[in-house]
């Protein structure tokens, strides 16, 4: 009960003032009955996204659903007091914000995927087994590589990579597995959250101006002592042994380090349009996009010659749409939530009662129960008034906080899946005060290097 009143007190709304929506043009429906009823679809839709581990009905299905039902009923109150455009002005703001978000996350899923498909990280998955580390060494090479990949690919995408390596060396010795699972979940979420490319949430608070693509790496050192501190205690319960398996041998396909480095161009190429040119992050990476098709129309020939296939519509086709549909169910239904009047009461009983500090220390222990996703795009919204140390703060808590538990973030999840029950909700539990012990020691490595 006490997780869902937590929820419910995040719950955010798009500010009255950038949706172009009046004070005068609003209705706080937060005592109304449709504010009641909305409350409650959250909550149900929200419990449904919980346990889809369990039930395999995908987290966007109840969102989406969610998202029309709760405009619908806001819809219904604002037209029956004769001001329909208010709620339409505030939808499309929110439409807006998903827009971007879209266009920019399905073009470095699209790359991603094409890297994927020309054997880019199965090359790097296999240098590894190939190199014939002891099960100590490899427990902190998948650590650091996690760590360090992260930032510029996903952690989803870095924990399965890494993840894999775990699975084939880790045979027969399950423990290896089961903390090096938990070192990787860990090591992701560290490294995401120093990088606005690293997580969903540090790419929101970059989208939004608050931090500038170069403040992130203040981040660098509190991210590292967040992965490194339980890191080190978790090795002790590794044996040192020597790792035997045959030598694989998988080679790049053709055009896969040209696609690898366009990457990196069309990532500069998004920050330099938000820097220098102040224009949105997502039209640098649209720009990215046209790199690679230009560039597949070429490989794509050579392919053929050789009797191959390359389509990069096909590699769209395998985004993680799922995912990409869920945060439009989440950034839709949670800013109507919040229209209906809900972030002043929020705003109030975390920052205003709380304190900045506790509130944001808060944040990252929620986003390890419900998604971070929500929880982040719930304090942008609220937009509290607080130092840039703050803001660095909230978007680190965020960041590692989902990797207390394995259903805190997506690289959790997935290895949990990916784990054949080697790697399960309990096993990482018991690691919890260890990995409670990183967290603790990130917060305070950044209030003493870059002050709140």
């Amino acid at each position: 009960m006490n997780k869902l009143v937590f929820l419910l007190l995040l719950l955010p709304v798009s500010v009255f003032a950038s949706s172009g929506v009046a004070d005068s043009e609003t209705i706080d429906l937060t005592t109304h009955w449709v504010g009641y009823f909305a409350l409650i679809l959250f909550v149900l839709a929200y419990a449904l996204v919980m346990v889809e581990e369990f039930t395999h009905f995908r987290k966007s299905k109840p969102v989406i659903l969610l998202a029309g039902l709760i405009w619908g009923l806001i819809g219904w109150e604002y037209a029956a007091n004769g001001i329909p455009h208010a709620a339409e002005s505030a939808l499309r703001h929110n439409f807006l914000e998903y827009a971007e978000l879209l266009l920019f996350l399905l073009v470095a899923m699209t790359y991603i995927e094409a890297m994927r498909e020309r054997n880019v990280f199965e090359q790097l998955k296999d240098w590894l087994i190939n190199k014939g580390f002891n099960f100590k060494q490899l427990f902190w090479l998948t650590g650091f590589l996690a760590f360090f990949l992260s930032p510029v690919a996903d952690n989803l995408t870095t924990a399965l990579i890494m993840g894999a390596v775990v699975m084939t060396v880790g045979k027969g010795n399950p423990v290896f597995v089961s903390i090096s699972f938990i070192n990787i979940v860990v090591a992701a979420n560290a490294g995401g959250a120093f990088s606005p490319f690293g997580d969903i949430t540090t790419l929101m608070v970059w989208q939004k101006g608050i931090v500038e693509f170069s403040e992130f790496f203040a981040l660098f050192i509190p991210s590292l002592v967040n992965f490194l501190v339980p890191a080190f205690i978790m090795q002790f319960a590794i044996e040192n042994k020597e790792v035997h398996l045959p030598e694989q041998d998988v080679l790049i396909k053709e055009g896969g380090i040209v696609i690898t480095v366009l990457f990196m161009i069309t990532i500069a190429t998004a920050v330099s349009f938000h820097n220098y040119l102040h224009l949105p992050p997502a039209m640098g990476m649209m720009t990215g996009l046209s790199y690679l098709l230009i560039t597949g129309f070429f490989i794509r020939r050579s392919a053929k010659k050789n009797n191959q296939e390359f389509d990069i519509f096909k590699n769209v086709s395998n985004a993680e749409w799922d995912t990409l549909l869920f945060f439009f169910g989440i950034i839709v239904s949670v800013g109507g939530l919040g229209f209906i009047g809900y972030l002043e009461l929020a705003s109030g009983l975390m920052y205003a009662d709380l304190g900045p500090t506790n509130a944001n220390i808060l944040v990252g222990i929620l986003s390890a129960i419900v998604d971070n996703i929500p929880v982040m795009f719930a304090v942008l919204t609220m937009y509290p008034e607080m130092s840039h140390g703050q803001w660095l703060l909230v978007t680190l808590t965020a960041g590692v906080g989902g990797s207390l538990l394995s259903i805190g973030s997506a690289a959790g999840v997935a290895l949990m899946g990916q784990s054949k029950g080697l790697y399960t909700f309990g096993s990482h539990l018991r690691w919890t005060p260890v990995i409670a012990l990183g967290y603790a020691a990130s917060i305070y490595a950044h209030i003493l290097i870059n002050g709140l």
